[in-house]
């Protein structure tokens, strides 16, 4: 057999592999929050596209809530604006809060919507504000120690309108911005978004993308990921120092999800091409899964 039919007879090695991972998951919902590098790399953009345009034509249904804390920074800086921070989370005055509209619900929403049709498929943008989606109140710090200005947590999701998209064959793009009875519009946390939707969806699994390949015990060696941590590890591992950083609240949102009833999270390294279907369709699958 020449080396290049070698080859194709291996890529259809792969296509058969994969054929009873996409049998269990076919009609599933999961739920994806898109961040990090993969929302930056041009190269890593278009293969997120083609992936998730790759899970609905299969008959998977993905949701996407996306970040932009990076680009919201340097859209700041631009205007002469001084970002602050508190313990990880953005300080939201009235015009940060502007501008962190206008770059999620506008300029990043409509990239990622129009890289998933140009890629094949139907995607749809929405803010947490459509159709009623997130009703958000403001959140509190412990002890008040600081005022985060429009910084919200969801108070309730109401996923009517995500249910319509994707029974008619879209692909919802969500930004992370809700608001109250009184119309206030406040930014919130895209992990915990991802989170409070996919439980309001009853999603089969949650997939968190982030700049590292997991949860590692050294996060100076990959070699020491965590594949699978039971959520009543979590707080332990807080303790140790093993979760720190970032990482807590996305393990925060991982809990959240596992309450409200999905089966698995997953903390996937999106700065690895096709790292969700990657974590879909292999055994070894990749990242760190968090189980009940």
């Amino acid at each position: 057999m020449d080396e290049k039919l070698n080859q194709t007879v291996q890529k259809a090695g792969i296509l058969i592999d994969a054929l009873p991972f996409i049998q269990r998951f076919r009609g599933s919902t999961v739920v994806i929050k898109y961040g990090g590098s993969a929302m930056i790399d041009e190269r890593l953009k278009e293969t997120f596209a083609r992936d998730v345009v790759m899970m609905e034509s299969i008959g998977i249904r993905p949701v996407i809530v996306h970040g932009g804390g990076a680009e919201i920074t340097t859209v700041m800086e631009r205007m002469g604006l001084e970002a602050q921070f508190h313990k990880g989370q953005r300080v939201t005055d009235a015009e940060t809060l502007e501008v962190a509209e206008m770059v999620l619900a506008g300029k990043l929403n409509g990239e990622i919507v129009t890289r998933i049709n140009r890629a094949g498929g139907r995607a749809a943008g929405l803010s947490g504000k459509d159709g009623g989606l997130i009703e958000a109140r403001k959140m509190t710090t412990p002890d008040d120690e600081r005022d985060m200005g429009f910084v919200g947590e969801v108070a309730r999701v109401r996923p009517e309108i995500i249910k319509v998209l994707i029974g008619d064959g879209f692909i919802p793009v969500i930004s992370p911005i809700g608001s109250c009875d009184d119309g206030q519009t406040y930014n919130i946390n895209a992990d915990f978004v991802a989170a409070e939707i996919a439980a309001a969806l009853e999603a089969r699994k949650l997939v968190l993308l982030t700049d590292v390949r997991g949860i590692c015990r050294d996060m100076a060696d990959e070699a020491s990921l965590i594949a699978t941590i039971a959520t009543g590890d979590v707080d332990g591992l807080i303790e140790s120092g093993v979760i720190a950083g970032g990482m807590i609240p996305k393990i925060r949102a991982a809990q959240a999800a596992l309450a409200g009833g999905i089966r698995k999270t997953h903390i996937l390294d999106g700065r690895l091409p096709h790292s969700i279907l990657l974590e879909l369709f292999t055994v070894e699958g990749i990242g760190t899964e968090i189980v009940s």
